[in-house]
């Protein structure tokens, strides 16, 4: 089974702003320790595929080095990991357009390589799968042209690409983000548990199996842009779609809100993401960083990356990231703290102008906040999320549904509130 991996970075990933102000947003951090990319990637090592193209336009600098910095294959081994960002050629002056144009202006690169499947995936989605089982039945069932789907309920239908399959699991219609009077024309045949649940409508999940020959063709056509949007609904009545479904752990990391929760949702007894997995490990850089040091501080729900000085009084449903510092008699609950890129050095300390280290300072209350890489938190600072506050922004900071998000190396000074 001769199979190329794509992973689409995903646009400007605005929805996910500030997070994606200077990253591309498979580079936006997750988990304390891991970038968005990484799952795809560590699906896809995990399922045995070793050749993957991660594309993208945006800000790939800090992406470029995660990737360079993380997957080394043996010398005597074909498996690569490459980032191919959007590049000017004879045939096209523009920047990606969508999907499917991400994929048409890349697969000079991709038709180098030997395969008979190409697998298409999201670079901004929270799940482990795999994949060897949605290629087996795109293979047995003779498919040109296979569809990952997840049940989803009445509520969140709307915002999905819905599909309606027959007897056979073969793709029969499709329409994208219908209105909720028209749902009962697209009730599907479900297992039992997902009846129990509501889940009666199946969701594209965005992630496509093609038959090489296929994706050829279907690209030749220059005005379809997008896979979900143009390809896919155009293309049911004329190939043999075949959905298959996946009823695990899947989110789509969309927005700050999303983003938020499924973080903290890290920090729960049995999480929904198993991060603990043997089967299904996450790869990420290995840093050589030494064990986290925990001083006179209340850890509940906590997630706690290596290479942190914890001398908070009360750390509470959080998820605290690499190299975090955090002060004595600070609280900080329901908060992702994205950490450190570094250690600060005494000279960088002595010489700040602003007196304030990276971390959280003394005597401080955060809640409901999300705190990107290197932000330095005065002592007594008071940040209180909610649904009380509205959306604003700032030099400083963001909020979104309530969320405050503090920027990549914000400082903020001593006594300040939000």
């Amino acid at each position: 089974m001769k199979v190329l991996s794509i992973i689409l970075g995903g646009g400007q990933g605005s929805r996910l702003y500030p997070l994606t102000e200077r990253r591309s947003k498979p580079a936006v951090p997750i988990a304390g320790k891991y970038r968005l990319v990484d799952i795809p990637i560590s699906n896809c090592i995990n399922s045995g595929l070793k050749k993957i193209y991660v594309l993208t336009q945006f800000n790939s600098a800090s992406l470029n080095q995660h990737i360079k910095n993380t997957y080394h294959f043996s010398f005597f081994s074909k498996a690569f990991v490459d980032v191919l960002a959007a590049e000017q050629t004879p045939e096209s002056s523009n920047w990606f357009q969508g999907t499917a144009d991400a994929v048409r202006q890349s697969i000079h690169h991709f038709l180098k390589h030997d395969f008979e499947y190409a697998l298409i995936l999201s670079g901004d989605q929270l799940y482990q799968m795999d994949y060897n089982e949605i290629l087996k039945k795109h293979i047995k069932s003779k498919a040109e042209l296979s569809i990952a789907t997840m049940p989803v309920n009445a509520k969140d239908a709307t915002s999905f690409g819905i599909l309606k399959t027959n007897e056979k699991d073969e793709i029969t219609s499709f329409i994208e983000k219908p209105a909720h009077e028209l749902l009962p024309e697209w009730v599907s045949d479900v297992s039992d548990q997902m009846k129990s649940e509501g889940r009666n409508y199946l969701a594209s999940m965005g992630i496509y199996v093609f038959n090489r020959e296929l994706l050829i063709e279907l690209l030749k056509e220059p005005d379809t842009v997008d896979f979900g949007k143009e390809i896919i609904p155009q293309n049911i009545d004329k190939h043999k779609v075949i959905s298959y479904q996946f009823e695990g752990y899947w989110t789509d990391i969309g927005n700050i809100d999303s983003f938020f929760e499924a973080n903290l949702g890290l920090t729960a007894s049995v999480p929904k993401f198993d991060l603990f997995s043997e089967s299904k490990k996450v790869f990420t850089r290995a840093r050589i960083l030494p064990t986290s040091k925990v001083s006179g501080t209340i850890l509940d729900k906590t997630v706690l990356a290596e290479g942190c000085i914890i001398h908070a009084g009360k750390i509470e449903r959080s998820v605290i990231g690499i190299r975090s510092r955090i002060c004595e008699e600070s609280t900080v609950i329901n908060t992702y703290m994205m950490g450190s890129d570094y250690y600060q050095t005494l000279d960088e300390l002595i010489d700040n102008p602003s007196n304030i280290p990276m971390g959280i300072g003394k005597r401080c209350f955060i809640k409901n906040a999300i705190l990107d890489k290197n932000c330095c938190i005065g002592n007594d600072v008071r940040i209180n999320g909610g649904k009380h506050l509205e959306d604003a922004e700032t030099d400083l900071y963001v909020i979104r549904d309530g969320i405050v998000v503090i920027k990549k190396g914000a400082i903020i000074p001593h006594g300040f509130v939000i």
